[in-house]
């Protein structure tokens, strides 16, 4: 899961370095060879891109670093935290529905991957089997059990076999 969120923002990271160091050159140099810099649209677009493209390089450098300092030990075992899978059902309905917990960068809410820093995903942190939890979608709140977790320990291990 860790390698793949690294691999996933290393290509980007190596996208934006090219852009940024080959193709945004070329486009001021031919932006430049058209004369009057103030009033050249094509030279600001260049240098606006060139600001954008250096923030994004700077902020792709921190989350690479941010999560592969990640120590996936200091992640409860025992309940839910990123990379646990939760098992739900509604308390009303007993319809089961089923979440994730992901990186910000691996987030699809039509396939029930979420980010622990969404509404629903700070409602499932720390959770463990048998507890209530309140989900509260704008028109509605649901009530659920969880009924069973995976951990990204347990998901780590079912990799291993």
């Amino acid at each position: 899961m860790k390698e793949a969120i690294i691999k996933k923002l290393d290509d980007e990271l190596m996208v934006s370095q090219k852009e940024l160091q080959v193709d945004i050159p070329k486009a001021i140099l031919t932006a430049r060879e058209h004369g009057d810099l103030k009033e050249n649209a094509e030279y600001k677009a260049a240098k606006e891109r060139q600001s954008f493209l250096q923030a994004r390089i700077s902020l792709l450098q921190k989350r690479i670093s941010d999560v592969t300092s990640l120590d996936i030990e200091k992640i409860p075992k025992d309940r839910s935290g990123l990379g646990s899978t939760l098992f739900l059902a509604d308390i009303k309905t007993g319809q089961e529905k089923i979440f994730q917990l992901v990186f910000p960068e691996d987030v699809d809410p039509e396939a029930g991957k979420i980010s622990g820093g969404s509404p629903i995903g700070r409602a499932l942190m720390g959770k463990q089997k048998g507890d209530e939890v309140v989900i509260s979608l704008p028109d509605q709140k649901i009530e659920y059990e969880i009924t069973h977790i995976k951990t990204i320990h347990d998901n780590s291990e079912d990799d291993k076999s």
